[in-house]
């Protein structure tokens, strides 16, 4: 037993003696110091500059790096590979000067003597923004509209007052990168109120803030319990699949239970449907069915692009437009803008959550409601709606 104890001591011994930590360390071992880069020219960007230089001629050599603080006092670090010969320096709030220091490195992490150039980059994105800021009361809440010019990506900060009047954040942040902003912000009853908004980027610099007090429009929710599905002559057929209730049933994305008329039908094409109760509608939110590319995808295939809503309290039997009013035209618009069938991380959410399209002011009173699809994403005129919800006055 004694010389098995000895034996199995000695082998942990051996064991742990022969285990031994890795450590990261440069790929070549060459300790010869390169040349530094040349030739250095800047052009100054909003809130950033780019860079050209010559690199040295060193068969070592591995990349460049760029070396800036910020306003914040937070040091910052760009590399590019020694293929290329240009990089980004960002995040700078202001135009006033910035030292940038660049070094051309090895493979074995030696540095050359650094290259000190001042940049002044444009102004910042945040700004013009802010300076672009209108805000006003909404159903609900408050609606505002600026411009994003550079498309850069940005956080919308939006503040207003708790039970004791202070200025807190409301969670209802966002995120955006798209030129046109047009964003509102719901859930709030009809009594003034004080809200503050500010512009800030990815590198935590934050515009002036917007200060506006406003008294939200009164809103509530039609609900669905009352919403029925109303055939007229004119109305067009539906997948065999689909109902007209898949509309408000609860489930935004589950096939079959939305609504998706017949593909067949090229010309502009419509549904009718009940919603209870008269009401004085201020907006309806629609759920775009998102069909299975690349995961789900929404902005493609039978999505509305461009649209109409109508209403009426009295439907001619005959299925005509007599006796109905439009309540809105409206237009499905990306946020990336970018190209059909491709969709963004910001597409994906805001198609998620639901697109809100707000009536014109002044409508009559409404019961019956008419989805009048023009053109789908796709180019034709049949409709794929996951789920709907309207917004008003039912009083």
């Amino acid at each position: 037993m004694k010389l098995n104890f000895v034996l199995l001591l000695s082998t942990l011994i051996i064991l742990v003696a022969g285990c031994k930590v890795d450590e990261l360390e440069p790929l070549e071992k060459n300790t010869d110091v390169p040349g530094a880069v040349s030739n250095v020219k800047w052009v100054a960007g909003p809130g950033n500059a780019t860079l050209t230089y010559a690199v040295p001629n060193n068969n070592n050599l591995l990349y460049v790096k760029a070396v800036y603080t910020l306003a914040s006092g937070r040091v910052m670090e760009v590399k590019a590979s020694y293929y290329g010969n240009t990089l980004k320096v960002e995040g700078f709030g202001d135009t006033e000067e910035h030292e940038v220091k660049l070094y051309a490195v090895t493979r074995s992490e030696i540095e050359s003597a650094p290259v000190s150039v001042k940049v002044k980059p444009l102004e910042n994105p945040i700004w013009g923004v802010f300076r672009s800021i209108k805000a006003q009361a909404d159903f609900g809440g408050l609606r505002f509209t600026a411009k994003n010019i550079a498309k850069a990506d940005l956080a919308i900060e939006i503040l207003t007052e708790d039970s004791k009047g202070k200025l807190v954040p409301t969670s209802k942040n966002i995120y955006t990168s798209i030129v046109d902003i047009d964003q509102a912000i719901r859930g709030y009853d009809p009594i003034e109120r004080k809200f503050a908004i500010t512009i800030r980027d990815r590198w935590l610099n934050y515009s002036d803030t917007l200060y506006t007090t406003l008294t939200p429009l009164y809103e509530a929710v039609i609900p669905k319990s009352g919403y029925k599905a109303v055939t007229l002559p004119s109305d067009v057929a539906l997948n065999t699949s689909t109902s007209i209730a898949g509309m408000w049933d609860g489930d935004t994305n589950g096939w079959p239970r939305v609504l998706m008329t017949s593909s067949g039908v090229l010309t502009p094409q419509w549904v009718t449907f009940d919603i209870g109760k008269l009401s004085s509608l201020s907006r309806i939110v629609i759920w775009d069915y998102p069909e299975y590319l690349n995961g789900r995808t929404y902005y493609y295939g039978g999505n509305l692009l461009d649209f109409e809503v109508w209403g009426t309290d009295n439907p001619p039997s005959d299925g005509s437009f007599t006796n109905w009013t439009k309540l809105g035209t409206f237009k499905s618009i990306k946020p990336s803008g970018s190209a059909y069938g491709v969709n963004t991380a910001e597409d994906n959410t805001t198609g998620a959550a639901g697109l809100n399209y707000t009536f014109d002011a002044g409508i009559p009173k409404v019961r019956y409601i008419r989805i009048k699809s023009l053109k789908n994403w796709q180019g034709t005129t049949f409709m794929a709606i996951g789920e709907i919800q309207l917004y008003g006055d039912p009083r």
